[in-house]
């Protein structure tokens, strides 16, 4: 046991590189903890974090003959979801953080956190989380460690990235840079003080410096606000260290799709929160002799390869998926996942015999407990009381996952074929298009579109622009990441860049309801997708790009009339003229930083439209 010299904080670890013990010992001087742990990744560390959580009422433990080794939780009602309007950039110059980042200048943030740090840990351990986001032996690993006084977040973490002795010990041996990733729940516990199962502090604030490449959070425990390896690092601040090294850092899965005779293509597709990323990444094909494998279900981290290719590695080691909608049904594999166990649920209902339920899970049971802690049976599923929250999550070691592909270990990432864009919109956007060419995809995404979800708080099913589903996650001005987008396609061979397509799954007919039916029927897209890649699929030129021929599109076995398929392939020139304005609304935000080659796709698009 080794102590902070100056406060004579108890510690178990400590570290031979410099910058990261300075930083430790100075945030524990501000935070006050009353203990110093340093995570290891071993089992029967898992087994301690997870017995403190079940000792102080944050974690119920699961019956181990139906989800080994898992634990269910329930957050504090104000914490459930991404906090955007407490989410800041603060870049030195406020330009540097564009129009729809919040910003503050990092001077005077600091002051604000610092003040809201003193003494935030007292009574509380703080975890020291060395992590590396993708493969410890990549060529260019890319680090960090998070500090945090969060028995949960040190849990979470430990399943969503590799974590501990191994990465701090290589962190040392590179004398590596890595990103300090601060975070305190702002509940700190004076002596004798009885804590709760889920602290937090009703001041939030979600904080990145990208010319530092720091991160430092506080007052909330949900898994996006405070597991800082995930979209703080994964996307703000690498799409930052992406746009100065020349890739890309984005919110998309990664998947591998394989034909009857064998043909592999890799896919990456960007969808908003909620969209329906995760069931994708885990896709069973209904057409017969079509297999998927599974690389990733949020984030692509994509770089040119030796061969010119654009190739994506997930930077994760796990999934934090939405549980609401979840089942045999819509994603088999998630499920197949889970019942291996080593998960955490957090905010869906906990049954009588120790498992877990949601909304569209089958089996439903007849009394649960709700996500609030009240009881709960179907009789209040029928007016309308869920027994999860909409954005209730599960958090499972990827490696469970039935169809992981075995080049998911691979550090240099898997060539990309195609990449879709894809919103949640009942009308207007057709089932699938081809773009035209690299400039024209990155007018799709730029201009990608969906209605809101639980997956972050404020109103829920307003159409919002987002652009490549990174509306909450780029980490500096949008109109430059439009710029890089379109400097990634210059700097490349064009017949070796992916396609870009932009999908639409949720079109609704004039009674309201699905016009396609989703799920494993995806799969017939993708199968049309790779055909056109391979030139063996027709398609019809439109106004907004190419279309599938309803012959070219394998309906075999679909329960859908011609109408219906020619429905969802539609493209209204009334519907796209009332959305022309809002694109304009859009690119007038952005001011001189919207590259002009956008405008000009505009215009093209308008004069094909008939429009002035």
């Amino acid at each position: 046991m080794t102590t902070t010299a100056e406060l004579q904080i108890p510690s178990d670890g400590s570290t031979s590189h410099g910058r990261l013990a300075e930083w430790v010992a100075e945030v524990a001087a501000l935070t006050t903890p009353d203990r110093i742990s340093w995570v290891t990744g071993s089992a029967q560390e898992w087994t301690t974090l997870t017995d403190k959580l079940v000792s102080t009422g944050t974690f119920t433990r699961l019956n181990d003959d139906i989800k080994p080794n898992s634990f269910h939780c329930a957050s504090d009602p104000s914490d459930v979801a991404r906090v955007e309007d407490r989410t800041f950039i603060c870049s030195v110059d406020e330009k540097d953080a564009g129009p729809i980042n919040n910003w503050m200048p990092p001077e005077q943030m600091k002051t604000v956190m610092k003040h809201l740090y003193r003494g935030s840990m007292t009574g509380r351990t703080m975890y020291v989380i060395p992590f590396v986001m993708g493969r410890l032996n990549a060529e260019d690993p890319k680090f960090g460690v998070e500090l945090t006084d969060s028995a949960y977040v040190a849990a979470s973490m430990r399943v969503m990235a590799l974590c501990g002795t191994e990465v701090l010990k290589k962190i040392e041996e590179l004398d590596a840079e890595f990103v300090p990733a601060l975070h305190s729940l702002g509940a700190p516990l004076q002596a004798g003080e009885q804590d709760v199962a889920w602290p937090c502090n009703d001041t939030k604030y979600i904080v990145h410096f990208p010319e530092e490449r720091m991160i430092w959070s506080f007052g909330s425990g949900y898994g996006g606000n405070a597991l800082l390896g995930k979209k703080c690092y994964s996307l703000r601040i690498a799409s930052v260290i992406a746009r100065d090294e020349g890739w890309l850092a984005e919110h998309m899965l990664i998947l591998k799709l394989i034909s009857p005779q064998q043909e592999t293509h890799y896919i990456a597709a960007a969808f908003p929160s909620a969209c329906g990323k995760t069931n994708m990444a885990m896709l069973a094909p209904t057409i017969p002799g079509w297999r998927v494998e599974t690389l990733g279900d949020d984030i692509a981290w994509m770089r040119f390869g030796k061969d010119g290719r654009l190739y994506a590695v997930n930077p994760e080691f796990g999934f934090f998926g939405v549980a609401p909608g979840t089942n045999e049904k819509t994603n088999p594999n998630a499920i197949r996942t889970l019942e291996k166990g080593n998960s955490v649920f957090t905010n869906v209902a906990l049954t009588d015999d120790g498992d877990v339920w949601w909304e569209g899970l089958e089996n439903m049971p007849d009394h649960a407990t709700d996500w609030k802690g009240n009881d709960w049976t179907p009789a209040d599923g029928k007016k309308g009381l869920l027994s999860s929250h909409p954005n209730s999550r599960y958090c499972a070691p990827i490696d469970q996952c039935p169809i992981l592909a075995p080049e998911y270990d691979d550090p240099e990432g898997v060539p990309i074929s195609a990449i879709l864009f894809g919103g949640r919109r009942n009308t207007t956007i057709p089932l699938v298009t081809e773009s035209r060419d690299w400039v024209n995809g990155t007018f799709m995404g730029a201009t990608l579109s969906s209605e809101t979800t639980a997956a972050a708080t404020g109103e829920v099913g307003v159409v919002r622009r987002d652009p490549m589903a990174m509306l909450p996650f780029i980490g500096y001005d949008a109109g430059d990441y439009f710029e890089h987008w379109l400097n990634i396609g210059k700097s490349a061979d064009a017949a070796k860049l992916p396609r870009i397509y932009y999908v639409n799954w949720f079109r609704r007919d004039h009674n309201g309801d699905f016009l396609w039916p989703g799920f494993g029927e995806n799969s017939r897209v993708l199968k049309w997708v790779v055909e056109r890649i391979e030139g063996r699929a027709t398609a019809t030129e439109t106004p907004i790009g190419y279309v599938p021929t309803v012959e070219s599109l394998d309906t075999d076995g679909l329960d859908m009339t011609q109408g219906q398929i020619e429905a969802a392939l539609h493209v209204s020139t009334d519907e796209w003229e009332a959305e022309i304005p809002q694109i304009q609304a859009w690119f007038h935000k952005f001011g001189d930083t919207l590259p002009a080659t956008l405008m000009t796709e505009l215009d093209g698009l308008k004069a094909r439209l008939g429009l002035k």
